[in-house]
């Protein structure tokens, strides 16, 4: 499995490295064009973001439709397009351009997608949390050397290497990820829920929405409270920002694994992420008090401790997804998902500037410490997933047609046939079933069934 995702993740890391780059110093780099709005610094900061979402969904079914590695690499091609013209820009219309182009590259659910395809079930867990963590470590990379290249060289160079790193990672996907399977599922189950009205899936959905929506405004807010809020008290350009963010991204990088070994191995999934928003309430509330105090300890407090609940929140939340979706819906349900990973980071790039401006840094701190308590509240109704196994039956001795009756079966999740491998998922809840139970059954309906139609 390593051998066939570690290059895709690989790829999917070099281009959130691109996208995150600039965020720290972004918005200081606009006022670099002259007197702007805080409108067109929100374009500037979220345009890429919103053409994320206009483009998400054509993407995706484009990608159903001809091979998902061509339309990755078109994707990329795009982004590379999009950087080359924000690395060139001289105004901040022309800033914006290269922005959108950049986010018309729209192929996060596109890989997810295929990095379902070249994975069993039972390893693709494990493959998005490799994924989600690889996603996470570019972001506190790109956290530590976007103020320090930005801030020395221009943010324009900034976009130079986003554009050189789209070129690396075409050539990766070309020449080390494996061609996508051709994969044909049959299902002979009763209808799921809607995606759109799953509750579990909504949840999700709305924290995805969330959580990138307070990511993206943070670092809008954090550039203008040194520049506006705490000049008086610290001399520090953004060239120096990286000396904020590289305590908190330190301390992140020791809490990623703990949370994730907590999340997948140890199945308190709720748990973490109620500790994930919790940290976020706080980070905001301290943020905002320490920039209006003049306490700049307790303002980069705030920032640690955001980064903290970025990185418990990061890597667990599109594999927690991908577990409350049936295996029929996986794609569409990550391919929504993302969708709204993207409303939020252009609604928390759009309104960031906005907010800040219009409400000041306390009310803007109270908000959204409001909205996370709001949020917290959610998970009561969020489902633990369940414990989950898989068995595999060959399809040449076990037919088909008694799929959904298995399926109703108390302490069967879902099952349904892999043509392409020749198997049956029965995929079971190890809660109430064990491995020799979920058999046993399998058995007496579809191996029963396979005697009476072959006496």
């Amino acid at each position: 499995m390593l051998k066939a995702i570690l290059p895709l993740s690989l790829v999917v890391c070099l281009r959130f490295f691109g996208l995150f780059i600039v965020l720290p110093v972004i918005a200081l780099y606009v006022g670099e064009f002259g007197d702007t709005s805080p409108l067109l610094l929100g374009l500037a900061v979220g345009g890429a973001y919103l053409t994320q979402i206009l483009f998400q969904t054509p993407f995706g079914i484009l990608s159903d439709k001809i091979d998902r590695k061509k339309v990755v690499m078109v994707g990329l091609f795009i982004f590379l397009v999009g950087s080359v013209i924000c690395a060139l820009a001289h105004s901040i219309e022309m800033l914006i351009i290269g922005r959108l182009v950049q986010g018309a590259g729209a192929i996060g659910g596109v890989v997810s997608a295929q990095i379902t395809d070249l994975t069993r079930e039972e390893k693709r867990t494990q493959a998005m949390a490799i994924m989600g963590g690889g996603i996470f470590a570019s972001f506190i990379l790109a956290m530590l050397l976007g103020p320090l290249i930005g801030g020395h060289f221009g943010c324009e160079w900034l976009f130079a290497i986003t554009a050189l790193l789209s070129l690396v990672s075409m050539l990766l996907l070309g020449f080390c990820v494996p061609e996508t399977p051709k994969i044909h599922y049959s299902y002979e189950e009763a209808p799921s829920k809607r995606i759109l009205t799953n509750k579990n899936l909504a949840i999700m959905n709305l924290s995805s929405f969330l959580e990138k929506a307070f990511m993206t405004l943070i670092f809008v807010v954090i550039p203008l409270v040194f520049v506006e809020e705490l000049a008086p008290i610290v001399e520090m350009g953004k060239e120096d920002l990286w000396k904020v963010y590289t305590p908190a991204a330190i301390l992140a990088i020791l809490a990623l694994a703990p949370a994730s070994i907590l999340a997948e191995k140890y199945g308190k999934a709720k748990l973490v992420m109620g500790y994930g928003i919790a940290l976020f309430m706080v980070a905001y509330l301290a943020i905002a008090y320490g920039a209006h105090s003049n306490m700049l300890w307790l303002f980069i407090g705030g920032i640690v401790l955001f980064f903290l609940g970025f990185a418990t929140l990061e890597p667990i939340m599109q594999s927690l997804t991908s577990k409350y979706a049936k295996a029929h819906n996986r794609g569409v349900a990550l391919g929504v998902f993302t969708t709204f990973n993207y409303i939020g980071s252009f609604a928390g790039g759009m309104l960031g500037g906005i907010l800040y401006h219009t409400l000041g840094i306390i009310e803007l701190g109270v908000s959204i410490a409001v909205v996370c308590a709001a949020w917290l509240l959610t998970l009561f109704a969020l489902d633990n997933p369940a414990k989950q196994k898989n068995i595999y039956l060959p399809l040449s001795k076990y037919p088909t047609q008694s799929l959904a009756r298995l399926s109703q079966q108390a302490g069967i999740i879902e099952c349904y046939a892999n043509k392409s491998e020749g198997t049956i998922i029965v995929k079971y809840d190890t809660q109430v079933l064990d491995e020799a139970q979920a058999q046993g059954l399998a058995d007496s309906i579809l191996y029963s069934q396979s005697i009476k139609q072959n006496p």
